[in-house]
């Protein structure tokens, strides 16, 4: 079993602080849903697990089964097991798809001769055409496409912990229920922690929490279970917001830049 350990977590960007104390633990198995209004800090979070330039971690710490994570840059933290699944996934032409994964595999020590029939079952499985495998990654995919090629790439890679910033944005129906089925059976195999950062509910229909916590103005302010998102559903995050502080936005707008890149 595999545990990522964040505790009294601050960072900033731009020389604003963002994150203002975030304390969360999650294991193989189980996932979390970080739910909160814009601006609330979920993506800055997201950026300090990964190490994304730009973004500063003043206080507190993030350790992987007791590995001191920010100690490591980005690269390492992917090889160490954490994983995230980009908002905004970048199209980067002339570097195929295979070619990625099978670099990213062998950086693992892992074995890379059934990597063909492993991408083609994978494909089939989150209805990813197959002609997409041998194509530069993410260059002409529409928005769907995009994230179903993430979530490909997560199944294949088989990280400790996937981090998931807002794996639901731009999918239609089909692609939504298509990713969240395939993390949700990766977690229920057991050797997954999925921490979900979403605006919505509808992603948690089909990806099943075992925990959510509401995340404003850079704090954790309530957690519980399934059960808290269906009161977001019914009364939004009006009930969660500090009554002299409202619902402005301090956090950076993700550009889905070239800084993504080395999210990865």
């Amino acid at each position: 079993m595999s545990t990522l350990k964040i505790e009294n977590l601050h960072a900033s960007a731009g020389g604003t602080e963002i994150l203002r104390g975030i304390d969360l633990t999650i294991s193989s198995g189980e996932v979390h849903a970080v739910m909160g209004p814009n601006g609330a800090g979920k993506s800055t979070l997201s950026a300090a697990i990964m190490g994304r330039p730009g973004f500063e971690v003043t206080q507190g710490s993030i350790t992987l089964d007791d590995i001191d994570v920010l100690a490591l840059p980005a690269w390492k933290r992917a090889v160490a097991g954490l994983h995230l699944v980009m908002q905004y996934p970048i199209e980067v032409p002339g570097v195929m798809l295979d070619d990625v994964l099978g670099e990213a595999l062998t950086s693992r020590g892992r074995d890379i001769s059934g990597l063909g029939d492993l991408l083609r079952a994978e494909a089939a499985r989150i209805n990813f055409e197959e002609r997409f495998l041998h194509r530069a990654l993410n260059v002409d995919l529409s928005g769907g496409e995009k994230k179903r090629n993430e979530t490909l790439q997560l199944a294949v890679l088989q990280p400790k912990i996937a981090i998931l910033d807002e794996l639901d944005s731009g999918l239609d129906i089909d692609a939504l229920r298509d990713c969240s089925r395939r993390v949700e059976d990766l977690s229920n195999e057991g050797d997954l922690g999925v921490l979900a950062i979403t605006h919505y509910s509808r992603l948690l229909t089909e990806l099943k929490p075992d925990h959510v916590h509401i995340l404003v103005k850079g704090r954790i302010v309530t957690s519980g279970g399934p059960e808290l998102a269906d009161v977001l559903e019914a009364d939004g995050y009006a009930a969660f917001l500090p009554a002299d502080e409202g619902d402005d936005t301090d956090e950076p707008a993700s550009t889905g830049g070239l800084d993504d890149l080395f999210a990865l």
